[in-house]
C-alpha cells in the first residue's frame, strides 16, 4: 500500500513497500488549485533603455537610407563597414590548421593570452612582469574586466569611495554602483576651454579620503577625447601615490591615441611606482573583435607572494560569476601577438585606423570652417581616440536625429570613427544647419 510521503507545488512523492524492507519512490504531477505567486514579477518596472545601445535600436528602426550612427563606439572603415583585420583572418587560419577540442579554460583564462596581455600592457621588459608582481585574468571584454575589478575591490575595500571623471563612460558609474560602491565625480572636462579642467581634477584628488578608488582613463578619454599631458599625468601619479589612493586605469583604446607604446606609458608609470594598481583593457576596438568580448583585468601588487594571493582571490570572484572565459577570441589575440609577422601586421592595421580617424577629425574641422565660419571647432583636432565631445547641445542632437537621421549621444559625443569620405559632407551640412 503506497502513501504520499511529500507533497509540494505540482509534485507528489509516493513510497511503496517492496521486498526486503525496501521502498520504491514514484513521482506524480498533481494539479494545484492555487496558482504560483506572481506578485514578484508583476511589480517589476520597465528599465530605461541604455543611453548608448538605445541609440542603435532607434537607428535600426529608422527607414531613412541616408541614416548615420555617430553614437556607438565602433570603428568603421571608409566604406562604413566593420573591418575584419587581416591579422585576425590569418590568426584564425592558423588556428583552423590545428583544431583541438574545446575544453574549459582555466578560471583566469588562456595562459598564452594572459602573458601576451601583460607584455603589451606593461612591456615585455617590465620589472613588474619579470618580478611576477602583476597577475592577469582574461575577462569578458573591457566591461567584464571592470566588473571583475569592482567586485574584487568590494570584497577587500568595502567602505572605499569610488571617484570617476566628470564626464565618463556611462557604464563606469553603473558597474561600480552595481558592486555596491558609492560613486562620486572628480572634475575633468572644461566646456569653456574644450579641454581638461586639470586644476579642478587635481584639487579634488588631493582632498578625497585616503583609500579611495580613482578610475582613470589611461588614454583616449571617453567621451571627451581630451587627454592629460605627460606632465599632468606625473602630477596625478604623485598625488595618487602620496595620498594612498587606489588607481584603476581603464585602457580600452590603446593604439588609437598616439600609438601602442605612447598610449601605454601611463599604465607603466603607475605600475612601476609601487603599490596596488588595477588595469582593465580591451581588444574589441584594436582588433575589431567586438562580438568576441576579449578583455583582461590586471592587478599589480608589491611582490610576487602578494600577487599570488591576489590571483587566488580574483579566481574566486570569477568562479562565482562566469566560472571561466570563452576560448576563441583569446586564442586569436594570443596567436596574433605571439607571432612577429602577425604582430607587425596588427600594428600596421591599427596605425591605419588611427590615421584615418585623425584625417576625419581634420576634414570635420575644415569643412565646418567652410560651411559654418562663425563657429570654431579646432579643438576636435586636438582630441584623441574614437570620440569627440563636439559641443553640440541636446536640442541640436535632437534636430540631427529628427530632421537628418543622424544619431549622436545627447551630450554631443560623436564617434569620429563612424565618419568617412562618403558621409562626412552630409553630416557637416546637417550640423551647419542646426548650429
Amino acid at each position: 500500500m503506497s502513501r504520499i510521503f511529500r507533497k509540494t507545488y505540482g509534485l507528489a512523492l509516493y513510497t511503496t513497500p517492496l521486498q526486503n524492507d525496501r521502498l520504491q519512490l514514484t513521482f506524480d504531477v498533481i494539479t494545484m488549485n492555487a496558482p504560483l505567486p506572481a506578485s514578484l514579477l508583476n511589480a517589476i518596472e520597465m528599465a530605461p533603455r541604455d543611453p548608448i545601445l538605445g541609440i542603435t535600436e532607434a537607428f535600426n528602426a529608422d527607414k531613412n537610407p541616408n541614416k548615420i550612427n555617430l553614437g556607438v563606439g565602433v570603428y568603421n572603415d571608409d566604406n562604413g563597414k566593420l573591418p575584419l583585420l587581416e591579422c585576425v583572418r590569418k590568426a584564425e587560419l592558423q588556428l583552423m590548421e590545428k583544431l583541438s577540442p574545446r575544453g574549459y579554460l582555466p578560471i583566469d583564462g588562456l595562459a598564452a593570452y594572459d602573458k601576451a596581455v601583460q607584455e603589451l600592457v606593461f612591456g615585455a621588459d617590465s620589472s613588474v612582469v619579470k618580478d611576477k608582481r602583476a597577475v592577469t585574468a582574461q575577462a569578458i571584454g573591457g566591461t567584464g574586466a571592470l566588473k571583475l575589478g569592482a567586485d574584487f575591490l568590494k570584497r577587500f575595500a568595502p567602505n572605499a569611495q569610488v571617484w570617476i571623471s566628470d564626464p565618463s563612460w556611462e557604464n563606469h558609474r553603473a558597474l561600480f554602483e552595481s558592486a555596491g560602491f558609492v560613486v562620486n565625480n572628480y572634475p575633468y572636462y572644461d566646456a569653456a576651454t574644450r579641454g581638461v579642467n586639470f586644476a579642478g581634477m587635481l584639487d579634488t584628488l588631493k582632498s578625497i579620503p585616503s583609500g579611495s578608488i580613482v578610475l582613470l582613463h589611461a588614454c583616449c578619454h571617453n567621451p571627451t577625447g581630451a587627454d592629460l599631458s605627460d606632465a599632468q599625468w606625473l602630477e596625478v601619479l604623485n598625488v595618487v601615490t602620496t595620498r594612498g589612493l587606489i588607481p584603476f586605469l581603464d585602457m580600452a583604446y590603446q593604439g588609437f591615441g598616439d600609438g601602442i607604446e605612447s598610449d601605454g606609458k601611463v599604465v607603466r608609470q603607475f605600475a612601476e611606482a609601487g603599490g596596488a594598481v588595477f588595469v582593465s583593457n580591451s581588444f574589441s576596438k584594436s582588433f575589431s573583435l567586438y562580438g568576441e568580448r576579449v578583455g583582461a583585468l590586471s592587478i599589480v601588487s608589491s611582490n610576487a607572494e602578494e600577487a599570488a594571493r591576489v590571483l587566488s582571490q580574483l579566481k574566486r570572484v570569477i568562479r562565482t560569476n562566469y566560472s571561466n572565459p570563452p576560448i576563441h577570441g583569446g586564442q586569436v589575440v594570443a596567436t596574433a601577438l605571439a607571432s612577429p609577422e602577425l604582430r607587425a601586421l596588427w600594428e600596421e592595421e591599427l596605425a591605419g585606423m588611427r590615421v584615418r580617424i585623425r584625417e576625419m577629425r581634420q576634414a570635420f574641422v575644415q569643412k565646418l570652417k567652410e560651411q559654418a565660419p562663425g563657429h570654431n571647432f579646432d579643438f576636435v583636432i586636438a582630441q584623441r581616440g574614437m570620440f569627440s565631445y563636439s559641443g553640440l547641445t541636446k536640442p541640436q542632437v535632437d534636430r540631427l536625429r529628427d530632421e537628418f537621421s543622424i544619431y549622436a549621444v545627447d551630450t554631443g559625443r560623436i564617434c569620429v570613427a563612424a565618419l568617412n569620405t562618403k558621409n562626412i559632407d552630409y553630416v557637416i551640412a546637417a550640423i551647419a544647419k542646426v548650429l
